[in-house]
């Protein structure tokens, strides 16, 4: 989608610096941004270095180990930096190297830009019952700095200045529509054998995305889960009649997308939702709750159905037509949202 900032056009490629807490082999959104926007600026015949945890001693995260934390990061991260001499340096998440690599350009007096990817407040209130004003204010001083904090959406552009936020500029999202695309549902052999309609849902099996409210629907046909997290085993065993997938990825995902009837988003806590657009560009309308990331994507352009009774949303998708869904993706690119990254960078060289 349009930025409302100019294209600037850089007379010379820029050596650009992300840091970030989340990084491969972790599968989420924030991983899947960065790594198709990284693509897109190095086509573009940018450098870009990514500073993630996998340079670092690192241990996990508690209640969540898939996720690994930089330990003490601040020397080697100040090396690294220094041996590369970056013209741009973006912050991509609040953890560990985050921090370190904001001390980092204080010290130097470098502008920085960061992201709001993630809702983390109430992340944190869901896992540990920690108040939201405590982990906002937080927030509020880790991006206070910052030349420009970059969100997805107007509506979490519009959350975070009623909570003190300021300098937000928008950076939208994209999806591969040559990988995600219509498919013969009859032909997937993952999902054929499953009672139709298939609801689907796609996205980490943890408490923050509120997958639950997925699982108890009481709906015709089938729902199937697509991801892994650390609620997985528990609810394989107190859905048995959920089918779980486990992890996708690339084609095998696409297939899946493709082959199901309609795509169920239960979070309340996503800032865009990446998977909103992967399962429009397959074909598959979406019913959500009338939160932040669905009202933005999905709300009033005819492709989904957003309802605090998620059930009644799941039904009315199913007569949206598939193609509808198509054309509406289409508008997004990932070239694009490199574009957007592009512009609200603040270089210092």
């Amino acid at each position: 989608m349009d930025s409302p900032h100019p294209v600037v056009q850089h007379p010379h490629p820029l050596r650009i610096a992300i840091v970030t807490d989340a990084w491969h082999p972790q599968i989420n959104g924030v991983v899947r941004t960065l790594t198709r926007v990284t693509e897109e600026l190095e086509q573009m015949g940018h450098e870009v270095r990514v500073v993630s945890p996998n340079l670092f001693r690192s241990i996990p995260c508690p209640t969540y180990p898939e996720i690994r934390l930089a330990l003490f990061p601040g020397r080697k991260l100040t090396a690294l930096l220094d041996s590369l001499q970056p013209c741009a340096i973006h912050l991509s998440t609040e953890g560990p190297l985050g921090l370190a690599a904001r001390a980092y350009c204080r010290r130097r007096g470098l502008p920085f830009t960061t992201a709001y990817h993630t809702k983390f407040p109430e992340y944190v209130r869901a896992r540990a019952m920690i108040p939201l004003g405590l982990t906002y204010a937080l927030m509020r001083r880790f991006h206070g700095d910052s030349a420009g904090v970059m969100v997805a959406t107007p509506s979490i552009e519009a959350e975070l200045k009623a909570r003190g936020f300021g300098n937000i500029r928008r950076w939208s999202r994209g999806v591969d529509t040559e990988l995600f695309h219509p498919r013969d549902k009859e032909g997937d052999k993952t999902l054929f054998h499953l009672k139709r309609p298939v609801h689907l849902y796609v996205g980490r099996v943890a408490v923050e995305k509120n997958i639950e409210a997925f699982l108890a629907l009481r709906l015709d046909g089938s729902k199937v889960v697509v991801g892994d997290g650390p609620l997985l085993s528990e609810l394989r065993r107190r859905y048995p009649d959920v089918t779980f997938l486990g992890t996708m990825q690339g084609e095998e995902l696409a297939r899946c997308y493709a082959a199901a009837d309609v795509f169920v988003f239960p979070s309340r806590t996503d800032t865009f939702g990446l998977v909103l657009l992967e399962a429009l560009a397959s074909g598959l309308p979406v019913a959500a709750f009338p939160v932040p990331g669905p009202l933005d994507v999905v709300d009033g352009v005819g492709v989904g159905y957003l309802d605090e009774d998620l059930a009644r949303a799941a039904r009315s998708a199913l007569a949206i037509p598939p193609q509808r869904c198509r054309d509406y993706a289409l508008q997004y690119s990932w070239r694009r949202s490199a574009e957007q990254f592009l512009e609200n960078l603040k270089p210092f060289r």
